[in-house]
């Protein structure tokens, strides 16, 4: 296949999902959930200093982002 269109074909794809990604970043007050404000999420706050630690917004991320490449993965062959 041509190099040229292989870089096309990737750039349109990067930027489908930028524009998705956006899209979702930008219509996240109107979600049902809240990524980042998850129960299991840690906060700790102490007068001075505040600690976050999203553990749950990253296995769910984390199992989303797999389970998208899977079926990517499984549909290219």
């Amino acid at each position: 296949m041509d190099p040229q269109r292989e870089l096309g074909r990737t750039l349109l794809l990067v930027g489908a999902a930028l524009v998705v990604a956006g899209a979702l970043l930008y219509f996240s007050t109107r979600l049902p959930f809240r990524l980042g404000k998850l129960p299991g999420d840690i906060v700790h706050r102490t007068p001075h200093t505040t600690f976050y630690f999203p553990i749950v917004t990253c296995l769910v991320l984390s199992a989303a982002l797999s389970l998208l490449f899977w079926l990517i993965n499984h549909f290219r062959r």
